[in-house]
This record gives structure tokens, sequence and C-alpha cells, in this order.
């Protein structure tokens, strides 16, 4: 049995960092998918594939992995870059600007 330990990425409906300081353990699916051909729904009889764990940090996540001897690979997330840029929005409302706002 293997899993992966990552942070999870934001939402691209988010704008702030909520729910992404947690870790999740998921484990990988064992067998492939099948097609089923009454309905055409996919389905998988390995019930592991369905399961996330999920652990405030990723050292609690890497011991419960090596604690129940499950095979793992962890990712690390790519660091987000600010944007703090001069000028930006709020400058557009204010009460120190040189010339008029225009669209």
């Amino acid at each position: 049995m293997s899993a992966r330990i990552y942070q999870p990425t934001r939402n691209a409906m988010q704008s702030g960092q909520g729910k992404s300081t947690k870790w999740i353990l998921e484990f990988l699916p064992s067998e492939a998918r099948k097609v089923d051909p009454l309905m055409g729904w996919t389905s998988s009889g390995d019930m592991d594939s369905q399961v996330k764990l999920t652990f405030e940090s990723k050292e609690e996540a890497i011991s419960y992995a090596d604690q129940k001897g499950i095979t793992y690979s962890v990712q690390e997330p790519k660091q987000r870059k600010h944007v703090i840029r001069n000028g930006g929005y709020g400058d557009n409302f204010s009460t120190f600007r040189k010339e008029t706002w225009t669209h």
C-alpha cells in the first residue's frame, strides 16, 4: 500500500490561504478503474483510494505512515509569492491622485 503526503493548494475561488495549512495523506489506487457496461460509471474494488487523512503537520503524517508500514512520497508545496504593487486598486480612490481617474 502506498500513499502520497501533500499540502493542498488553495481553491481557484479563494484569495486567502484558508484550509491550506493542513497536510493530507492520500492512498494511491492499487488497481485500475473499470467502466460498468450498463450504466457507464467507473468503479474500482480498491476502497483505500477513497480515504484521505488530514494532519496538522508533515511530521505527523510521516510518523503515521511509518507506524502503519505505509510507503509514501512527500510532495513539498510551492511557496506562493505575494503580489504587492504600487498604484494598485486602492490607488483609484486615493485623495492624493495627481490626475483624473478614467476608464
